[in-house]
């Protein structure tokens, strides 16, 4: 019985590492699409569509979902679309007052804070390979993206951002189950939604003017919204904190990628190399033996 739990075990974990990686892939293919939604609509404006979007699609497929959920789960959930909400706000106010390249840089110090915060919140212990896979993805993210890096208003509230997004990471893995994951989703969507609706109302909504615009949105609202959003919520009950945050530090590599193959951009030796070094760090995280990764993350009640 025991090899056939430990069999499951292992399926279920590299199923929810592809499901994160795909999840991760799907956010990286949206850069050059909202670079370019963005010098129409304001990035404010545009979050709260695509959120408003996607959870009206998430109540249309599963209209129940919430409601299956027990009065615990819906307050995880609720604390969990908050945080990933302002994180989403103090992330766009930063990048209005600092380089592109460095605030995706900063925003990929949750790699750095995820483990961190597991370690104080879950009292997990962080072995010292799975320091290195994190130390790596973090040089991999700097090559990748810095050309010169100052501290300011706008990189300080940047790193805010990520560590919301860190006890974000830390929280799903906490908390969430398979059963509860697509209603899990669809309330924090809810919540996200809500969250940036407020913030962008005072001044009015603005909404695209064209077709293309609203497949761009529409695209970012189901795919890289709703069903991203489940994805890691589901994959997150299957992996610990620290392992999710290091595969989703391939991110700005399928950014990267895309930019490339539909961008337009040129291949460059940073992209190679800092590239490499992610991949090399989301390797060595899924190939060390289980022992040496931090411990299975328990399912916590608050």
């Amino acid at each position: 019985m025991t090899d056939v739990t430990t069999a499951t075990d292992r399926r279920s974990s590299l199923l929810a590492t592809l499901a994160l990686l795909a999840m991760t892939a799907c956010w990286g293919s949206t850069f050059f699409l909202i670079k370019d939604l963005l010098d129409r609509v304001p990035t404010l404006d545009f979050l709260a569509v695509r959120f408003a979007i996607a959870a009206a699609a998430m109540l249309l497929v599963a209209p129940r979902a919430v409601a299956r959920l027990s009065p615990a789960v819906r307050r995880h959930a609720v604390v969990l679309g908050g945080l990933y909400g302002v994180a989403q706000i103090l992330q766009t106010a930063g990048l209005a007052h600092t380089p592109a390249s460095v605030s995706g840089f900063i925003t990929g110090m949750y790699v750095v804070c995820t483990p961190l915060f597991a370690a104080v919140i879950l009292r997990t212990r962080i072995g010292l390979l799975t320091w290195a896979a994190v130390l790596l993805a973090t040089a991999g993210l700097g090559v990748l993206t810095l050309s010169g890096l100052s501290l300011g208003y706008g990189e300080a509230i940047t790193l805010v951002a990520a560590m919301l997004y860190a006890l974000h990471i830390v929280g799903l893995g906490a908390w969430s189950t398979p059963q509860d994951a697509l209603g899990m989703s669809i309330l924090q969507v809810i919540v996200i939604a809500v969250i940036c609706l407020v913030a962008t109302a005072p001044d009015g909504v603005v909404l695209p003017d064209n077709g293309r615009d609203w497949l761009s949105v529409l695209y970012m609202a189901i795919f890289a919204g709703a069903l991203a959003l489940f994805g890691q919520t589901w994959a997150q009950s299957h992996l610990s904190p620290t392992r999710s945050a290091i595969i989703m530090s391939m991110e700005p590599v399928f950014a990267a990628g895309f930019a490339v193959a539909l961008g337009g951009e040129g291949v460059t030796s940073r992209l190679l190399i800092g590239g490499a070094m992610v991949l090399a760090a989301m390797v060595l995280v899924e190939l060390v033996p289980r022992r040496h990764i931090e411990g299975e993350v328990t399912h916590i009640a608050v």
